[in-house]
């Protein structure tokens, strides 16, 4: 039986993360994945200044554009508010994930890619499994397979865990306006119900996507081919069309880890219920689990992880509620005076809560906060 440390099972950017975390602190560490890289992911492919901030490795070698402006809609209502600083990095996963396995190898750990990981056995002094059909020990489990993954089942983990789902596509700079979208991110507010829809610029394409609760997934493919249809693209012209779950935790609801077990990224349902982010979640948990593991301290990952994540998460359940209510009041207090400096202070890791909000911008976002209040 081949023995390591660690064994992390999915190799997206928090398994990589924690991957890269753990050999820098000299753990021997096995990282797989079922996939063969590099491979794509459905996801929107933004990079925060606050996920950036936490990233376990220079990333600038996979960015394709940089975003500086945000164009709101609401129907036939729109506005634009522009930061000189990024507002997002844009990328796309077949791109960053197989950076950040690299890494992970530059940094010690094993990669095996194109493996299926089965017959998992748990135990508190550690775990077993097998690698494409080869037996590997370890004493610790990182759980990093996504949303739909076999180790939270497996560990018993991963409860009070709400789902969304979004559907998305690529097209060709050919059929939209380059010039104008090469770094403006859109998003559109009010539909889907619990989400919205987006325009991100790629290096060689744009991609669009709707996203909402589950219960919109059977017209996702009709409020995704409306949204293509108000930007002139037919939606018979996106490509790559492909659909996902969106795991989102409750805050308090959900344990990720036991004494052998640790989750991270989508595999915890770390995605910001408001935005569908979750790459600063994942690079935030990859590090904060791989510091437990070398402390021998799986047991304080929960409370970490909790400080790290639980006060932001609030806001954005807050805020999530408030734009399912009414999408219209979030639109107006977008676009009220100072509140997009709030926004852009969230975005690039400048400002860590909504309540640290001063001047103009304080009046829209209580009205917001309020009306989440009375639909808790």
């Amino acid at each position: 039986m081949q023995r390591y440390d660690v064994l992390v099972v999915g190799a997206g950017p928090a398994g990589s993360a924690a991957a890269i975390h753990l050999a820098r602190g000299g753990a021997r560490v096995l990282l797989v994945d079922r996939a063969r890289f590099p491979r794509d992911k459905p996801c929107g492919g933004g990079i925060t200044g606050r996920a950036l901030k936490q990233a376990p490795c220079d990333i600038s070698p996979v960015v394709e554009r940089v975003v500086h402006t945000f164009e709101f809609r609401l129907g036939r209502r729109r506005f634009s508010r522009s930061s000189t600083e990024p507002l997002i990095l844009m990328t796309q996963r077949r791109r960053l994930d197989a950076h950040l396995a690299e890494q992970a190898v530059v940094a010690g750990a094993e990669f095996r890619d194109g493996c299926r990981v089965g017959q998992l056995e748990i135990e508190d002094g550690g775990i077993t499994a097998s690698v494409r059909g080869e037996p590997v020990g370890a004493r610790f489990l990182v759980g990093a397979d996504g949303a739909n993954g076999i180790v939270a089942k497996a560990a018993g983990l991963g409860e009070g865990i709400v789902r969304g789902v979004a559907l998305e596509g690529n097209v060709s700079w050919k059929l939209l306006d380059q010039e104008r979208y090469a770094t403006t991110a859109v998003i559109e507010l009010g539909s889907p119900a619990g989400g919205y829809g987006w325009l991100f610029p790629k290096g060689e394409h744009a991609n669009l996507g709707v996203g909402g609760w589950a219960g919109e997934g059977p017209q996702l493919r009709d409020h995704l081919a409306r949204f293509a249809s108000a930007y002139s693209v037919n939606p018979d012209a996106l490509t790559e069309l492909r659909g996902h779950r969106l795991p989102m935790r409750r805050v308090g609801a959900s344990t990720p880890a036991s004494a052998s077990v640790v989750l991270v990224g989508d595999a915890a349902g770390l995605v910001d219920p408001l935005s569908g982010d979750g790459m600063y979640e994942a690079f935030t948990s990859g590090r904060l689990a791989a510091a437990a593991i070398l402390a021998a301290d799986t047991a304080g990952y929960a409370s970490a992880l909790a400080g790290a994540l639980d006060h932001h998460a609030g806001a954005s359940w807050a805020a999530k509620r408030a734009l399912d209510r009414s999408p219209a009041v979030c639109f107006w207090a977008a676009r009220s005076p100072g509140v997009f400096g709030v926004v852009a202070g969230l975005l690039q890791g400048d400002v860590a809560h909504p309540d640290q909000a001063r001047g103009l911008a304080r009046p829209p976002l209580r009205f917001v906060a309020r009306i989440a209040r009375h639909i808790q």
